[in-house]
């Protein structure tokens, strides 16, 4: 089994069309949905998993390029900086995949990043900055 998480943007032509649901019915692919932002008649992008043998995915990915879609590999993550993190547990009320969550009894707020959407919401909502997004495999201080 293959898998990557892949961020789409897809053109406003084509936001109308079931292209995701294609993936499973014409590619035998599964798909995981971790964030996405779509408008009727507006570009949209969306954040997917994508898991099926290396060769159906080659050829899903590259129908969704065929209809305009835009594909990039998730070349960045999300990172805390423990040192940052008051354990206030705001970004846990904003994480739609429990990657934060609030452990206890001790009240700490832990962070599997392996859960990780790359949505950014708990960006905007920490108070001290302790999130931040890198590049893949970067590391930060």
């Amino acid at each position: 089994m293959y898998s990557k998480i892949l961020m789409l943007r897809f053109p406003k032509t084509e936001v109308q069309k079931p292209l995701v649901c294609n993936l499973v019915k014409d590619y035998d692919l599964t798909f995981n949905i971790l964030n996405a932002t779509i408008f009727p008649r507006e570009e949209g992008s969306m954040v997917l998993e994508l898991s099926g043998t290396r060769k159906q995915f080659k050829e899903g990915v590259r129908y969704l390029k065929n209809q305009g879609v835009i594909v990039n590999n998730a070349s960045q993550e999300v990172r805390r900086i423990d040192k940052k993190c008051i354990h206030c547990g705001f970004c846990t009320a904003v994480c739609p995949t429990e990657a934060l969550r609030v452990q206890r009894p001790e009240m700490f707020v832990v962070f599997d990043q392996s859960k990780c959407s790359i949505c950014e919401l708990c960006l905007s909502v920490c108070p001290t900055r302790a999130m931040q997004v890198t590049p893949s495999g970067q590391a930060f201080f």
